[in-house]
């Protein structure tokens, strides 16, 4: 049974305010849970049916609370249209450095007012699958510990590093010789010129495209060529990333 203080503080998570205020977000649905528990951040509270605490015992820490709930109570207290296993309150991670030589090395991603939550997790997944650095996050785009986020990234947010800049100011400061690469319809066709790993890849709204500091930023633009008889006007966010970043690791 959910005492009352508890479904209070668990429903407060569903605003980032409340998610500020208190250092902490949810993870809905067993699978993103799991994730949680077998990774470095830390969880407050689980909330779960007796189904999954029992299936999955081994991998609930021994001092953890848990809260046996019915399938009912947690759909109603999560935001999934239906959730039949679990609910966990996380602490926020605290943000790690961020050096400014990181990307002469290694690729970030840097997002350009993204706020759709469910692109801006697929975008969290795209770097966990491709290994990077991790994410860096205008103060424009989407929470990345907002619900949907967090869900939408099945698992990534607990391993890929997010960091908040303002990327206009952020981007100028790097050493010189760093690679900034965005997409631009007057760039170079991606399948046609030689890329490595390195440097940072901006990506803006799909409706808006890159705001014009960052877009002064840039060292590189980049075309994605519309194939032969292809018609679509534009390409979702999370989808021009994939195809950029592909191209980055192709021969890797």
């Amino acid at each position: 049974m959910v005492s009352k203080a508890l479904g209070k503080y668990v429903q407060s998570l569903h605003q980032k305010k409340y998610r500020q205020r208190h250092g902490a977000f949810l993870v809905e649905g067993g699978k993103s849970v799991l994730e949680l528990l077998s990774s470095d951040l830390e969880t407050e509270h689980l909330l779960a049916t007796a189904e999954f605490a029992s299936q999955n015992r081994a991998s609930l820490p021994a001092r953890l609370p848990l809260t046996l709930v019915s399938e009912a109570e947690l759909t109603q207290l999560g935001t999934l249209a239906n959730n039949t296993t679990a609910l966990a309150v996380a602490r926020l991670p605290a943000e790690a450095p961020l050096p400014p030589t990181l990307p002469q090395s290694h690729l970030l991603l840097a997002l350009d007012e993204v706020r759709d939550p469910g692109n801006l997790g697929t975008l969290l997944r795209l770097a966990d699958w491709y290994g990077l650095a991790g994410v860096v996050l205008s103060p424009g785009c989407a929470d990345a510990f907002a619900p949907k986020t967090v869900s939408a990234t099945m698992g990534a947010f607990a391993r890929v590093p997010v960091w908040e800049r303002d990327l206009g100011t952020w981007l100028p400061t790097l050493p010189a010789g760093t690679g900034i690469f965005g997409a631009d319809l007057e760039g170079d066709n991606v399948h046609r010129v030689q890329l490595r790993p390195a440097g940072v890849l901006v990506m803006g709204s799909e409706s808006h495209g890159l705001t014009p500091a960052v877009a002064a930023a840039l060292t590189r633009k980049l075309h994605i060529p519309r194939g032969a008889g292809g018609r679509a006007e534009s390409l979702n966010v999370a989808i021009s990333a994939a195809i950029l970043l592909d191209n980055f690791f192709r021969g890797q």
